[in-house]
């Protein structure tokens, strides 16, 4: 099986999404921040120094999946009908789940996972002063909907 980003002589290309029907299309993507204890006090208690990191992830995640096409190299641009960043926060620290859809030929995969990594990595910023053994960790995908096949993995 060969890969789809080269060509028969091992050039890289952007993959041709021409011919393929235009779908309803929404991936869902996940990851977490693991915090000290004392750090998921300070934002329930909203006393982190630089404001509210769960707001500000929120804002970065969509505002990042805005731009993956800009960001991964060889992906499509793509016109997102809508993105969503949730956030939880629970004893070791907070979950994100990103949900992003489109109409298009190819899916939304990168623009989830973009919006989630760019998310787990402000709530690192915006909590960096307090908490410098914060780990960003599990970003993957869990849900694919549209195109040939629909998907979903274990959580």
């Amino acid at each position: 099986m060969g890969f789809s980003h080269f060509d028969d002589s091992g050039r890289i290309r952007m993959v041709d999404v021409g011919n393929k029907p235009e779908t309803d299309r929404t991936a869902v993507a996940v990851g977490v921040v693991l915090m000290s204890p004392e750090t998921v006090v300070a934002i329930r208690e909203r006393r982190t120094p630089k404001g509210d990191p769960l707001e500000t992830a929120r804002l970065a995640g969509i505002l990042a999946a805005k731009q993956t096409d800009r960001l991964i190299p060889l992906c499509h641009s793509l016109p997102l009908s809508s993105v969503d960043v949730e956030t939880e926060l629970f004893d070791e620290g907070v979950r994100l789940t990103a949900t992003a859809r489109t109409m298009a030929r190819t899916g939304v995969e990168m623009e989830a996972l973009t919006a989630v990594s760019v998310a787990a990595l402000t709530v690192f910023d915006m909590c960096k002063a307090v908490d410098r053994a914060m780990r960003i960790t599990d970003i993957r995908v869990i849900r694919k909907t549209g195109g040939k096949s629909d998907w979903t993995s274990e959580v």
